[in-house]
């Protein structure tokens, strides 16, 4: 006993010593302070992007399926013939490729869907992050127009954009709004409600406070870098998992000119997308300060847009994005929609075989790589349909 209480006399005598000393060691810290530093992350696999249009989200699209191709990941991709899924439609199971017979969760979904969370939940994992992107509705609407002119019956008979929102009521007709989903509140629509219901105070703020209990992360379009900073903290990824190029602009000369009067009525025109995006545009510069701070968001820019530099200066013959009528290689053409001239890229011919392919998949438009994806995953269906050749196939990466 007398050595029981002397071994535990001096036990606590050492503990006071460490406690007092353990300040300026740096191999000893009480349990308080090593709580203090944060432990590692692990990257997050199982990921859902809701897809939405004309918000930088084809860049993003991208961005998760060289994801996926780094990780052999498996993607819920669109079944037989379709490069979206289900969209228009609100979202179904039927709408992945062999979801119905092999009942698996799937890591990754990302092509454009109408958002469903009770029919996305039994295809993805449990632990899956689920995000999304948005954009000011002023910008959006002049986009969607351009590109949409000949889809959206509201954009086809008006002349231009500022002709349309004098007087959108003339053009869009509630009873063909599922021709004209792109011509009022699109992002709302994509989040699964109705881009015509009331704007009623109560209701925005149900909708709103049910997609921040559905989505973990709302990204915005404007401020891309920045949210690729964002992304790469809370996904607990690496800066190079986020590098991009920009996929599926268009050339400035398709730009409309909104008038302050267009920009005004937008604004009202379009105010479930309005108040949906001064929400989140809220929230996300919030999140920022909570998890990075702006000094650090500032410094990961600028290391961000060096590695696109370096990037840019290794693949690109040119180093910049050109006219539909200047991409060489037709295998990387972007699909061209409405009055809109989409840009794409060139490669440089200097490269080697590896360099070659990680240059490829950086700039590989939305279809191309979809198709790619579907061969890969599901090598005994019939291929997606393409009106050009891979530039490479499924072979050449065995």
């Amino acid at each position: 006993k007398c050595l029981l209480f002397f071994n535990l006399f001096l036990g606590l005598v050492l503990l006071g010593f460490f406690h007092r000393n353990n300040k300026n060691h740096p191999f000893l810290r009480s349990s308080t302070e090593m709580l203090m530093f944060p432990t590692p992350c692990h990257a997050k696999t199982n990921i859902m992007f809701l897809k939405t249009h004309k918000t930088a989200s084809s860049t993003i699209l991208n961005i998760l399926f060289r994801f996926t191709e780094r990780y052999n990941l498996a993607i819920a991709l669109p079944a037989d013939q379709l490069f979206h899924l289900g969209y228009p439609e609100r979202f179904m199971t039927n709408f992945v490729e062999k979801f119905q017979t092999k009942q698996q969760n799937y890591n990754i979904m990302c092509n454009h869907l109408r958002f469903n969370p009770s029919e996305v939940h039994k295809v993805m994992a449990k632990n899956t992050f689920y995000f999304s992107i948005l954009r000011n509705p002023i910008a959006l609407l002049e986009s969607s127009y351009v590109y949409y002119k000949n889809v959206a019956p509201a954009f086809s008979s008006s002349k231009d954009v500022n002709e349309y929102m004098a007087s959108p009521t003339k053009y869009y007709y509630k009873e063909d709004y599922r021709r004209n989903i792109y011509a009022k509140n699109n992002m709302w629509f994509d989040f699964g409600y109705d881009n015509n219901a009331e704007d009623n105070e109560n209701y925005i703020q149900a909708v709103l406070k049910e997609i921040e209990q559905n989505f973990h992360l709302i990204l915005i379009a404007d401020y891309f870098d920045e949210s690729m900073i964002l992304l790469k903290h809370t996904l607990c990824w690496d800066l190079d998992d986020v590098i991009y190029f920009k996929l599926n602009s268009r050339s400035n000369s398709t730009i409309q000119t909104l008038t302050p009067e267009s920009k005004e009525r937008i604004k009202t025109w379009c105010s479930l997308d309005w108040k949906l995006y001064l929400h989140f545009n809220q929230s996300f510069w919030r999140r920022i300060e909570e998890t990075i701070g702006l000094e650090e968001l500032e410094k990961e820019v600028n290391h961000l847009r060096i590695r696109q530099k370096d990037l840019t200066e290794t693949c690109l013959l040119g180093e910049e994005a050109v006219v539909k009528t200047h991409i060489k290689d037709k295998a990387l053409l972007p699909f061209q929609s409405g009055a809109a001239d989409i840009l794409g890229y060139n490669l440089r011919p200097d490269l080697n075989n590896e360099t070659l392919k990680n240059c490829q998949k950086m700039v590989m438009p939305e279809l191309q790589y979809t198709s790619y994806l579907y061969s890969l995953q599901h090598p005994h269906k019939k291929r997606k349909p393409l009106p050009f050749p891979m530039p490479w196939s499924s072979s050449q990466e065995k």
